[in-house]
């Protein structure tokens, strides 16, 4: 059913920009476009789109997009973002309408709740991450710090501002209902899915990313290593399997942990250690199929703070995964619920050593099968159905509220 309402969807992260959450945002404002009105407020460069049938409108706001090693710029920019997005929000949003937004960055979701409270909309969240929990975990704030407290004040009013958060991971809830502003009907869980097409992908020896590999077993890890992921524990696990000739680790990513990644490796220069730069997303499926098992490494507290969505590509590439991170995390309990690999605790690098030699030794040939059928309930069509029923919701609720 078409209201006559709009959705507004706020994301700093937009096409062309090729981020995890730029494609995210993309596939839900298009889905979303099929049933309602739908109005992108983005702060990506060439994002902008005239108005097209059955298709989100792309509207602009100028953004100053630092890199990502720049703290200061990055926080100054984000700042006068947020800023923007509050006075475009004032005048674009009106009442009756839905606002949806993501928590990047951090405070976009502050000003996305505020605008629509104050024009008399209603607004969603879907929480990727949870902040300060997220800057706790990283060593950057103590918990009882003035701005980790002052954050979880602005936090309750958020929540209760809110009319919907979603959640990827199921962890998440114990800790939003922590919030006063938060009440269990305004939890609704919708994880992430896979880009690539889920599918058994045989290792082949002549792979690129391989082929110059001679050892039997390739341990991977891909992707971006933010804040919430220990490249430490990884190198460390490298160093006490160095002499165990029959197994290799195949580095690739970007971020902060990449770098620190580099760092030790040029230190100690470990001849089972293969580090690759980012590689293009036509060539994710060949990388993701070149390793027999793929690390997710997360610092301790993971639980309930953040969901890594490379998860699911690596189940649709058909390869076990060992995750360190604590057990009750959503990554954590899809891979126990499903025999899906193996589950580390965080700092033990000697566990991991462990779980990468039961890995290479595994007769489970079954496991493979697994992830790519636990993938494929990960579907987009599912999940994207799920955003657009949140919203209909949101939007029939203002119905409800008039005729009362």
């Amino acid at each position: 059913m078409r209201h006559s309402r709009k959705v507004v969807v706020v994301s700093q992260h937009y096409p062309p920009d090729h981020s995890t959450t730029a494609a995210i945002m993309a596939a839900i404002a298009e889905r979303i476009a099929q049933e309602a009105d739908v109005m992108v407020v983005s702060g990506m460069p060439g994002s902008a789109r005239a108005p097209s049938p059955g298709q989100p409108v792309v509207v602009e706001i100028r953004n100053w997009l630092p890199g990502k090693a720049a703290l200061l710029k990055r926080a100054l920019a984000e700042a006068l973002f947020t800023g923007r997005i509050f006075l475009a929000l004032l005048s674009r949003l009106q009442r009756g309408d839905v606002a949806l937004t993501v928590t990047a960055p951090f405070a976009l979701p502050y000003a996305v709740a505020a605008a629509a409270r104050l024009k008399g909309a209603k607004s969603a969240l879907i929480m990727h991450d949870l902040f300060p929990d997220v800057l706790v975990m990283a060593g950057l704030l103590r918990p009882s710090s003035l701005v980790a407290r002052a954050m979880r004040g602005i936090n309750a009013l958020m929540f209760r501002a809110l009319n919907a958060v979603i959640v990827i991971g199921r962890d998440a809830e114990k800790l939003l209902l922590r919030y006063g502003g938060m009440t269990p009907d305004k939890i609704r869980f919708i994880p992430n899915w896979a880009s690539l097409t889920p599918a058994n992908r045989p290792v082949d020896p002549d792979n690129p990313f391989r082929k110059a590999i001679a050892a039997r077993f390739v341990v991977g890890l891909s992707g971006n290593l933010g804040f919430t992921h220990d490249p430490d524990i990884v190198f460390h696990a490298a160093r006490l399997l160095r002499n165990e000739s029959d197994i290799h680790f195949l580095l690739s990513g970007w971020g902060m942990g990449f770098a620190r990644l580099k760092e030790m490796q040029a230190a100690d220069q470990l001849a089972n250690v293969t580090l690759v730069e980012r590689v293009a997303d036509d060539k994710l499926d060949a990388l993701l199929s070149s390793a027999d098992v793929w690390l997710i490494p997360y610092r301790k507290n993971v639980a309930g703070v953040s969901v890594p969505s490379r998860f699911y590509n690596l189940l649709a590439a058909g390869r076990p995964v060992i995750l360190v991170s604590e057990p009750e995390a959503e990554a954590a309990l899809t891979v126990s619920e499903n025999r899906l690999g193996w589950v580390v605790t965080p700092e033990r690098p000697d566990q991991l050593a462990d779980a990468i030699r039961l890995a290479s030794r595994s007769q489970d040939t079954a496991m493979a099968e697994r992830a790519v059928a636990t993938a494929r309930t990960f579907s987009p069509e599912r999940a994207l159905a799920s955003y657009a029923a949140v919203v209909q919701d949101l939007l029939s609720s203002q119905d409800v509220e008039r005729t009362a």
